[in-house]
Order: C-alpha cells, then structure tokens, then sequence
C-alpha cells in the first residue's frame, strides 16, 4: 500500500535503479510482477499528469470543491492505471492513464453530489429542449432558437450555459444506462478492473461511434472548442484567445456542445430500446 499525504509527497527511487527512463521501470515492473518499489517509482514518474487532469478539471468548479480531495482520487486513479495498463498493446500510457485519472475523479464528484438540483434542472432542460428542436429543424438548434425554446432572452440563456457548466463538463462521463441499476452507471458494476469486459468493451466502442458521429454534426465552432480542450488539452483560457473571444464565451459554446452531444446519445440508446422492444415476441 502506498500513502500519499499530498500533492508533494516523496517516493523513495528505487535502489539500483536512480531515475531510470520510464521504458526501463515499466520492463523491470512487469519482469518483477509489480514490484512495490518499481510501482511507487512509476507513480512518481507519472504524477505530473495528475496534477494536470486535477488543475483542468479544478477550473471549471467553485471554491468549495477541495482540490486536494480530487487529487488523491486521481493519484487513486493513476495507481490502477499502472496496475491494469499493458505494454503489449503499442499504446500510449499518459493517454491510458488520463482517461483512468480524469474518470476517477469524476467518480469522486459524483460521490460527492457537488451540483445544486437547481443546475441539474436547468441542465436538463437545455437538453430536453435540443432533443426537440433538432428533428424538427433537421440540424443544430442555434442559440437563438434554444433562448426562443426555452422562453429565455439571449442573454438569459447564455447565463443558463454558465450556470451548468460544471455539470456540462461531467455529463458525457455520467451517460445514464437504461439497463444500469438505479443511480448507478456502467463504471459501477465492474469486478475486476484487470480484466477487459467484452460487453463493456463493446459498449464504449459504440458510445466513442455516437460521440464522433455527433461532432461531426455540430456546427464548426463547437467542433473547434471540443477538439481543442479534449485533444489539444488547451485551457479554456488558451482557447479563447486563440479566437479573440473570452472565456466565459467559449465555455457557452462548450456547455451547449456537450449537452448536444449527450441528449443525441439519449435519443439513439432509447431508440435502441424501442427497436429491442419491438423485437421480443
């Protein structure tokens, strides 16, 4: 087991082994079948990556929220990613261990219950209201056409998309599943994490399908702000004056992208549904 205080907790380098390259500890880790030290040495490797995944996510919550809660459940995070990643596979680890990190402390949020029900409304509503309008128009609602919707001036509505953006920043992770147990997602019931689920495998392989399929839908703009923030791992800050627009702007234009994408997730698993209802005899 190992315990870290904080942030600038020390790990011991492993004898023998004084700042060896990560393709070094990785060989000697799997040779030793997870070697504590050849571990604990790893961990401090890759800490930096926590420290980023916790300070992007960090920004987009209010001050209550303790930081250093969120780091301890993405240092948890980083140690089953290290556990549970594989060098056979040709993969990246900082992009194994990112998605391991950020859903780790995603799940702390959620345990937490940090949204108010007031925000989790509002979200709701802005995607009920995209779930509507899309069909009718046979494209993206613009923002106009959501404020329209919603009875809501503009400005209003711009209010309402930084009202839910901590919320927005969350919800792709938090996709409810009609076949999940009540208040729980598909994260919850897996046993053994070491082990590839192929029904889950399958699963978020259709969901990545969905999510692209959805992108590639949305207006060029909102396109340029998802494939920045979550590709380029630009700040929202850096985003904006990429474009010379401010950050409070390009966080509406993320917020209204991300609830598209999720309330377009909810309309296809419920017409799956639909198609499985119509299929049983």
């Amino acid at each position: 087991m190992i315990a870290y205080a904080s942030e600038d907790t020390a790990v011991a380098p492993v004898e023998g082994l004084p700042r060896p390259a990560p393709q070094e500890l990785w060989q000697h880790y799997h040779q030793t079948g997870g070697d504590t030290g050849v571990e604990n040495a790893l961990v401090e490797q890759y800490l930096p990556l926590v420290r980023t995944v916790v300070g992007r996510l960090a920004m987009t919550l209010p001050a209550h929220i303790s930081t250093e809660d969120l780091y301890s459940a993405g240092l948890v995070g980083l140690l089953q990613a290290i556990r549970s990643f594989s060098t056979r596979g040709g993969a990246a680890f900082e992009t194994f261990a990112r998605f391991r990190i950020r859903g780790a402390v995603l799940d702390e949020l959620r345990r937490m219950d940090w949204v108010p029900r007031l925000v989790h409304d509002k979200a709701r509503k802005i995607q009920n209201t995209l779930t509507e309008l899309e069909p009718r128009l046979g494209r993206p609602p613009t923002e106009r056409q959501m404020a329209r919707a919603l009875g809501l001036s503009l400005n209003e509505y711009h209010a309402w998309l930084d009202e839910v953006r901590p919320a927005a920043f969350i919800c792709l992770d938090a996709v409810p599943r009609h076949s999940a147990p009540e208040g729980g997602g598909p994260q919850d019931s897996i046993a053994d994490e070491s082990q590839v689920d192929p029904s889950e495998s399958a699963a978020r392989n259709e969901l990545k399908e969905l999510i692209a399929q959805r992108i590639r839908q949305l207006p060029p703009m909102q396109q340029k702000v998802l494939a920045l923030y979550y590709y380029e791992d630009l700040r929202l800050r850096e985003i904006a004056e990429a474009f010379g627009l401010t950050e409070s702007r390009i966080s509406q234009i993320h917020s209204q992208a991300v609830l598209a994408i999720r309330s377009f997730i909810e309309r296809q698993e419920a017409l799956a549904l639909g198609r499985r209802g119509e299929a049983k005899p």
